[in-house]
């Protein structure tokens, strides 16, 4: 590995599972304005993802749509017209 190229801040952060609210602790150097109590008493960065292992359809087995945008509705009413009239 290349000498000092890797940064030196690591702390301790919460990731949290937005679609779930599966929250884990481990060491990250990315920058966060949030912060969360944990149980432990302490309080650590908060990051917030779309998508974990826990809520992934490769790792549940399930086959879920995790649609935070809307993007399925948007296609469903713009293409209403279509679809109903392919029926």
């Amino acid at each position: 590995m290349k000498e000092g190229i890797h940064p030196k801040n690591y702390r301790l952060v919460v990731f949290k599972d937005m679609s779930n609210g599966h929250m884990f602790i481990t060491r990250s150097t990315a920058a966060s304005k949030e912060t969360v109590k944990m149980d432990d008493g302490k309080e650590y960065p908060l990051i917030k993802l779309e998508i974990s292992n826990t809520s992934h359809p490769f790792y549940t087995g399930k086959m879920k749509l995790v649609d935070t945008a809307g993007r399925v509705d948007k296609y469903m009413n713009r293409y209403k017209k279509h679809i109903e009239k392919n029926k």
